[in-house]
């Protein structure tokens, strides 16, 4: 009688996403874990905001645990007199030299990780403020040239959100065979305390480009402390790379970011993101007076809305009766999304829907589709939009292009203009749009299909928790889009026939 074998577990990682949150990543990690049911999962999700209290999606029976931990909610700051922590001061002093000299923040970011498993606040009694002034005084002539000035006042702020930040370090994992870490730079701060604690294995997803991202509150602040966080941020990237035992980008674009940043080419293997077709059945057009765009995201400030409603008024004043259907907006962002509808005039010519809970018919109320990201949204929602069948004009943002390929119309970013053409000539030319839409559907179901991820990460976890099979019966990995690589395909993963 054969054994039943042991089922891997895993730690799903998320930056305040799934199961807690309906998004379009968090659909994509719903995917991920019940069509992966042979491996357990105990999922995570680190943020700094007030975590839900109770999951928005059902779990299925392979998930073990799920819990939300909110960075900073309980620093357990400690007054010890006498205490001088000059662990974590040499520590702080290197992750502070690191922002300017690459080599010694992994030592320094390191160093913190390991006081952080012994008492909640690794940086007490740490003058954090007063290290960043010193790393900044002593950085070298063509970093000078560049750099702003670190004044005490931005200093002080700067220390304070890095002492946030790095709350994350704190956080402790369940115990597993593998560390899955999907994007952002608060989850991979506990990954990579817990990958230095145990030395499970990591598996970065790059949906994401983290470094470049400046959420729409830090413009506020000087560019000394913009250029802090800027290079935090693209550090913790590095090590994230340096450490993960293999990184899954979801596009050459995440790709390419990741080779630029430091990742080794023997590390990636580029898997797209994916949906289920019957999720995203073609449906007649809406059979209305008025012609109808929609466009998906969460209406917040770095969702490129202040970008469509701008094209949008273009359009309306070629179009009169046209109308926009924001599907998807969030509500943490109604007020938001309202005020810029305000600011524009459009009135009642713009139509706001909560995300469908039900996805056939998030696309269903348009003639075309609007794919109008933000500056580091991943590709799901171009992909659902194609999935449905629709025409889209999208903006040729992060992996736009190579995703809608020739199967869509793409306008550059910053130009509301040329964006009002491409959706007044398709809303006009109902034969292009039609077609366009058949070449979107097809081109979806041939190379962003659900089952095609599933099955990819299946080899990829069990390459990682497991032993490396004989190389005799082996072949690379190939995929549908081959991702593009700096030297000979030397890859670290193989796999066997009878795996795939």
């Amino acid at each position: 009688m054969k054994s039943t074998p042991s089922q891997e577990h895993v730690c799903l990682l998320t930056g305040g996403g799934y199961p807690f949150r309906r998004d379009a990543l968090s659909g994509w990690c719903r995917t991920l874990v019940e069509g992966l049911r042979r491996f357990r999962f105990d999922l995570r999700t680190v943020t700094d905001r007030e975590p839900p209290s109770v999951p928005a999606y059902p779990l299925p029976f392979n998930v073990g645990s799920a819990d939300a931990v909110q960075v900073g909610r309980n620093p357990g700051r400690e007054r010890r007199r006498g205490d001088s922590n000059e662990s974590g001061r040499g520590a702080a002093h290197l992750l502070c030299r690191g922002l300017l000299e690459e080599s010694r923040f992994a030592t320094g970011l390191r160093g913190l990780a390991e006081i952080a498993a012994d008492r909640p606040d690794p940086l007490t009694n740490v003058p954090l403020a007063d290290l960043l002034m010193d790393a900044w005084r002593g950085a070298g002539s063509a970093d000078e040239l560049t750099l702003p000035r670190l004044g005490t006042r931005d200093a002080r702020t700067a220390a304070t959100l890095l002492k946030h930040a790095l709350g994350a370090l704190a956080v402790s994992l369940p115990e597993s065979d593998l560390v899955h870490c999907v994007g952002g730079t608060t989850p991979l701060l506990t990954a990579l305390a817990g990958r230095w604690r145990t030395g499970v294995p990591l598996l970065l997803t790059e949906a994401r480009a983290p470094v470049a991202r400046q959420r729409p509150a830090e413009e506020r602040l000087s560019p000394a402390v913009r250029a802090v966080l800027r290079r935090f941020r693209a550090a913790v990237a590095r090590t994230g790379y340096a450490e993960a035992g293999l990184i899954a980008p979801l596009s050459a674009y995440h790709h390419g970011w990741a080779l630029r940043h430091g990742a080794a080419a023997n590390k990636l293997v580029q898997v797209p993101a994916g949906v289920d077709p019957s999720e995203y059945p073609v449906t007649a057009e809406p059979n209305t007076e008025h012609p109808a765009v929609v466009w998906a995201g969460s209406g917040g400030p770095d969702s490129g809305l202040t970008a469509l409603l701008a094209a949008f008024e273009q359009v309306k004043a070629t179009l009169p009766g046209t109308v926009l259907h924001l599907v998807g907006v969030t509500a943490a962002h109604e007020d938001h999304c309202a005020e810029q509808i305000e600011r524009t005039g459009l009135g009642r010519a713009v139509r706001m829907h909560p995300l469908p809970a039900d996805p056939h018919d998030r696309y269903t109320v348009g003639h075309v589709v609007a794919h109008v990201p933000g500056p580091a949204d991943p590709p799901y929602r171009l992909i659902e939009a194609m999935m449905s069948g629709r025409a889209v004009v999208g903006v040729d943002v992060g992996p736009a292009a190579e995703t809608l390929g020739d199967a869509g119309v793409l306008v550059q970013p910053d130009d509301p203009a040329e964006l009002a053409i491409a959706i007044v000539g398709l809303l006009r030319g109902v034969n292009r749009r039609r077609q366009l839409g058949d070449a979107a559907r097809h081109r979806a179901l041939t190379h962003f299909t659900n089952d095609r991820v599933v099955r990819v990460y299946g080899a990829l976890y069990a390459d990682l928790t497991g032993p490396p099979p004989a190389p005799a019966s082996a072949f690379e990995l190939a995929l549908t889009i081959p991702a593009p690589r700096t030297s000979p395909p030397a890859s670290l993963l193989w796999l066997n026939r009878e795996e795939l």
